[in-house]
């Protein structure tokens, strides 16, 4: 390996180890907000038991969600967003 591509990665590991150690801010911050998914379910008129059905996941794991005591990530979290914007298409498509 090039001696200067070697010493800029372990710059970046440096770098890296600072940031996580809260020692250098990080040169970007993403924050993305999961879906309020009560209020997703709400929205479109289902009981837990059948949106939980829609989403593919257990009654447990929704009122988790529901709750804030998890987040949906992830594919949940992107069909969330889909079934807010388009509830009709999304329970055309997977047929509840």
């Amino acid at each position: 390996m090039d001696k200067s591509l070697f010493d800029d990665l372990v710059q970046s590991l440096k770098e890296a180890k600072d940031i996580s150690k809260g020692k250098a801010d990080a040169s970007r911050h993403f924050e993305v907000k999961a879906p309020d998914v009560k209020a997703v379910r709400e929205h479109i008129g289902l009981s837990q038991s059948e949106f939980a059905r829609l989403m593919r996941v257990s009654i447990k794991t929704l009122q988790n969600w529901e709750q804030h005591r998890r987040n949906p990530t992830g594919p949940a979290s992107a069909l969330l967003r889909i079934v807010l914007a388009a509830p009709d298409v999304v329970l055309k498509s997977l047929h509840v």
